[in-house]
């Protein structure tokens, strides 16, 4: 099957400037802090776990936010945020590597490299403690599963469909991101984490991710099943702390 047919015009063109990105050079072998454990802390303190993620701009927002990363994370951390998502795709998004390193080194919560992982060398870019692998660009999940996972690496595998799951859980992975966004043609569905959450093994960390814009929303994905929810537009758009705040502070 050409995966890249079926792909939104925005996302082939983020994939064509993936695979163009020169290779990094030794590879990496990380110590990572553990997700699991952070998120535990959250709910010991009876608020939903919060990933806050640190996106300066997206094929789907306007403007860029050019505030400095390390300042960014700070007030994350600061205002409860779980774990912080740090973007590192530079065309689409103005992530950087640069920038995961930095805030790497400023906080100690778990981060994660939120970027279009395509093949095993460039899991070697950068030391995170989550790497992303979206398994809709993948040919083999479980042998990328496999790669991170032996360099030290969490891996949170992003889904969107039933047969896309399956795939994940052969893969063995252990963190599963539910994506209510259609990379077909960009739109969000809510229902999406509704309809796939269930089939989920109960033993694997279930994410939610894309479209989470309110609280409501938030409790929502919480009470059909989410461990935790990966919020990015809703926190980068306007005050950065305040908005961590408000996810990271709901009471369950």
């Amino acid at each position: 099957m050409n995966k890249k047919e079926r792909l939104a015009p925005e996302i082939q063109a983020i994939l064509e400037s993936a695979r163009r990105r020169e290779p990094p050079g030794e590879r990496v072998e990380v110590s990572a802090r553990s997700f699991p454990e952070a998120l535990e802390k959250s709910i010991k303190k009876g608020n939903i776990p919060i990933i806050a993620e640190i996106k300066p701009t997206s094929p789907t927002t306007e403007g860029i936010r050019h505030d400095d990363p390390v300042e960014m994370a700070i007030s994350m951390v600061k205002n409860g945020a779980t774990a912080l998502s740090v973007l590192t795709e530079p065309d689409y998004f103005h992530g950087s590597i640069e920038s995961l390193e930095r805030v790497r080194k400023a906080v100690e919560v778990p981060i994660l490299r939120k970027d279009f992982i395509l093949n095993e060398m460039q899991l070697d870019a950068v030391e995170s403690d989550i790497v992303l692998i979206i398994a809709s660009f993948v040919e083999e999940v479980d042998k990328l599963v496999l790669a991170a996972k032996q360099r030290g690496f969490q891996v949170l595998v992003e889904v969107h469909s039933e047969e896309e799951i399956e795939m994940a859980v052969g893969a063995g992975a252990e963190i599963i991101g539910i994506n209510n966004r259609n990379i077909k043609n960009l739109e969000v569905d809510l229902n999406t984490f509704k309809l796939l959450a269930p089939k989920v093994p109960s033993d694997v960390i279930l994410i939610a991710e894309s479209g989470i814009k309110s609280v409501a929303d938030a409790i929502t994905m919480y009470e059909e099943g989410a461990d935790g929810l990966l919020i990015g537009t809703a926190i980068m758009q306007g005050d950065i702390g305040e908005n961590t705040k408000r996810f990271a502070q709901i009471e369950i």
